[in-house]
């Protein structure tokens, strides 16, 4: 009897302790600093509006008024960190030739027509730009945007480079980095903790471990910001006749687990970003405020600004 009793309290005490410091972090954690906030994020500029990872389509996201441009690196043959999303130039210039193998000099133009990869069954059509750009373009062209980096490649030569012209242009505190590979996410930190980094896939595995046992608000947390995509996307990304059962529930299980308004707003009142990708209609985006994200990411950076416009969603005060 008397031990029935001390499990019960025990367990009483953990569930109260784990319910009371999820609702208040700051009672156990320091709320981590905040560098800058991301509410409206133009996914590789914004994909369905310019040419992917374009200065043309960096340039329309910032005269917008995006909060945060995401892009993603690549190192050349001559180590010069270009911004690219593919590792191989198949998909965007025609060319079967990885971006490694090549001088920048070297490197091949986008193709004038390139697919929406968030949007099915869309393109977007470019204008004149068709260059794919270096990194320190776009630290020079906008030196007070705050820049999302994906780390595309294990690369420590990469990873050093993008670290030091990072430092080079006071950047950061305006630059978050990572990938959805903790090895890599690791060496970023590694190599320059003073820039925040992302939560891996491994890491958001754990967090959300962590969370449905209640372990969350008593763990210490390194990243800054996790980027999650809306699982129930596939069901607008995929011919719904392509989609079996199996998929279907999959997708309704990942969704159910991994959009929780509590698991939310616990972080960010941790001072960890939400942001949620990569949403192009307003339903989504709807969805994702309404749960407490602190952004959004999109492809299309004139419709996400119209909605927040419209509904009066901004930065908070």
């Amino acid at each position: 009897m008397c031990a029935a009793v001390y499990i019960v309290s025990t367990v009483t005490g953990y569930v109260l302790t784990s319910a009371l410091l999820l609702k208040c972090p700051t009672l156990l954690h320091r709320r981590k600093r905040e560098r800058f906030l991301g509410r409206h994020i133009s996914h590789r500029g914004g994909a369905g509006e310019n040419l992917e990872n374009t200065m043309a389509a960096f340039k329309h996201a910032v005269d917008l008024g995006t909060d945060m441009l995401e892009l993603d690196c690549h190192l050349t043959k001559d180590e010069e960190v270009v911004v690219s999303h593919d590792g191989n130039l198949k998909r965007v210039c025609g060319v079967n030739a990885n971006i490694s193998d090549l001088a920048y000099a070297e490197l091949p133009p986008y193709l004038c027509k390139l697919g929406v990869t968030f949007q099915r069954e869309c393109f977007c059509e470019g204008g004149e730009d068709k260059r794919i750009p270096l990194l320190r373009d776009v630290f020079d062209a906008f030196p007070n945007t705050p820049i999302n980096i994906d780390i595309k490649a294990n690369n420590d030569t990469l990873i050093k480079k993008v670290s030091e012209m990072v430092v080079k242009y006071d950047r950061e505190d305006l630059t978050v980095w990572g990938n959805s590979r903790n090895h890599i996410v690791k060496k970023c930190y590694k190599e320059n903790p003073h820039i925040p980094v992302l939560f891996s896939f491994p890491r958001v595995l754990q967090l959300l471990g962590l969370f449905y046992t209640g372990l969350l608000p008593f763990v210490p947390l390194r990243e800054e910001f996790l980027e999650i995509p809306m699982p129930s996307l596939i069901t607008k990304l995929k011919d719904p006749d392509r989609l079996t059962r199996s998929h279907r529930f999959i997708a309704w299980l990942a969704d159910t687990l991994l959009m929780r308004k509590a698991l939310f707003q616990h972080l960010t009142a941790r001072g960890i970003q939400v942001y949620i990708w990569v949403l192009n209609d307003e339903e989504d985006f709807q969805r994702a405020f309404d749960l407490g994200a602190t952004g959004v990411m999109t492809d299309f950076p004139t419709r996400l600004k119209e909605f927040m416009d419209r509904n009066g969603i901004s930065k908070p005060q």
